[in-house]
């Protein structure tokens, strides 16, 4: 049945004329509709516009029309999160626990920590197992309004565990109404067994692994860790163009940890994005400058591990897009709840809300390759949207940091499941 939500407080990131990214100061300009409707069918946005329109449009006479009354409620589109590691097996608690002593990232990967840990839990978790825990993590980022997802592998370091990986995503595309792209991520670490051969393991990524991940496709993007303690510009550059002779299009980790060249090399080779960007300067920014490669920056790790802040408003004052994401993982970012994403942004990078609300939907969606059909109210889009509970302006979002206040979950047009979070009433039929 198609759905009619009417008495809209605040129809948020709304497009007459879709746009497929916002970049420099239009990134503080969101469209909304006060007093709003909108129109779903068929899965997808057909109209929308003030509830005094809604009288004089040519299908109000609809009967077969299901009817939500969002009175005194926000509809806002789905986060885009086009950056995690949801697809893993346990969690990291204890390293958690190094970091509170001191130890710092680096020190802990050195120790068997880190991703490598998470390499060995994962060889030792079925296939099945694996995809039961990403499921209930999936299940989780809905009901926190997300709506489209990039799920990368990189905890497999092997043919077998990496196509493991990997099949898990393809069975949560198959069995969630949420947008999923998939991302090969081989060179996310070296494993233990190629330490100080980590030429060897750059030539079983691209002789073995990618050859294979391509014909199952497996996987729409590829991926490199370039970064100090990890892969070399010259590594990445291997890799990336390898993964290109199969048609899947780059996207990189960069300078998170040192000035990697990860940017560079990212914008040399048509990445998508280029991701977390914490140790960025002006060589960085210019690189961007008037290239297709989207910035994406992460919040949720850069807190999480203590991280010094990316130059956000540079970034924006030089003209740049800028899109934010999870980094969901267990070990620097165990979470995906994009709201908080926006409120770390707001709070500790003095982002405005209108700009962090471009960063986790259009942009987000521009950083996945899907902003001409999500991120966005627009006609013609899918209709993947959430409604809040009753709110006063879309600021109180990332303001409101700890709260719950998303009431319904719409995923291409339909209702999703389970039912509310006790406390809250659905809104009216």
């Amino acid at each position: 049945m198609d759905l009619l939500i009417v008495n809209i407080r605040q129809l948020i990131q709304t497009e007459d004329k879709p746009v497929l990214k916002v970049s420099g100061n239009d990134m503080s300009l969101l469209g909304t509709l006060s007093d709003a409707f909108l129109l779903i069918e068929d899965g997808t946005i057909s109209d929308f516009g003030t509830m005094s329109e809604l009288g004089r449009k040519e299908w109000i006479g609809r009967t077969d029309l299901d009817r939500i009354d969002a009175t005194g409620r926000l509809v806002f589109p789905s986060f885009c999160d086009s950056h995690t590691h949801l697809v893993y097996s346990g969690s990291r608690e204890m390293e958690f626990t190094d970091k509170i002593r001191g130890l710092s990232y680096e020190e802990i990967a050195r120790r068997g920590g880190g991703i490598l840990n998470s390499a060995r839990r994962l060889h030792d978790t079925s296939e099945d197992e694996l995809f039961g825990q990403s499921a209930a993590r999936v299940s989780e980022i809905i009901r926190q309004g997300t709506g489209a997802v990039e799920i990368k592998s990189g905890y497999g370091l092997n043919l077998s565990d990496e196509l493991k990986m990997l099949r898990v995503i393809k069975r949560i595309k198959e069995n969630f109404p949420i947008m999923v792209k998939s991302t090969f991520l081989g060179a996310h670490a070296v494993p233990a067994e190629y330490k100080d051969k980590q030429e060897r393991y750059v030539d079983l990524i691209i002789n073995e692994m990618i050859p294979v991940v391509a014909s199952e496709e497996l996987a729409d993007y590829i991926d490199v860790f370039c970064d100090k303690g990890f892969f070399s510009v010259y590594d990445t550059e291997r890799i990336l163009m390898a993964g290109m002779k199969y048609g899947l299009r780059a996207k990189i980790h960069a300078n998170e940890l040192d000035f990697s060249g990860g940017v560079q090399a990212g914008v040399k080779y048509g990445a998508l994005s280029v991701d977390h960007l914490e140790r960025s300067g002006d060589e960085e920014i210019n690189a961007l400058n008037g290239s297709d490669t989207m910035p994406a920056l992460l919040p949720g790790s850069a807190f999480f591990l203590g991280l010094p802040d990316p130059p956000v408003r540079k970034m924006i004052n030089a003209g740049l897009p800028v899109a934010m994401a999870s980094d969901y993982n267990p070990g620097s970012s165990p979470s995906g709840n994009m709201k908080m994403v926006m409120s770390l942004a707001c709070i500790r990078w003095k982002m405005l809300p209108e700009e962090a609300i471009n960063a986790v939907t259009i942009n987000g969606a521009c950083a996945m390759g899907i902003s001409d059909t999500h991120g966005s109210i627009a006609r013609g889009k899918v209709a993947n949207v959430f409604i809040t509970r009753e709110i006063p302006s879309y600021e109180f979002l990332p303001y409101a940091f700890g709260s719950d206040l998303i009431e319904t979950v719409i995923l291409k047009g339909k209702i999703h499941p389970p039912a509310p979070l006790k406390g809250g009433n659905k809104p009216g039929h």
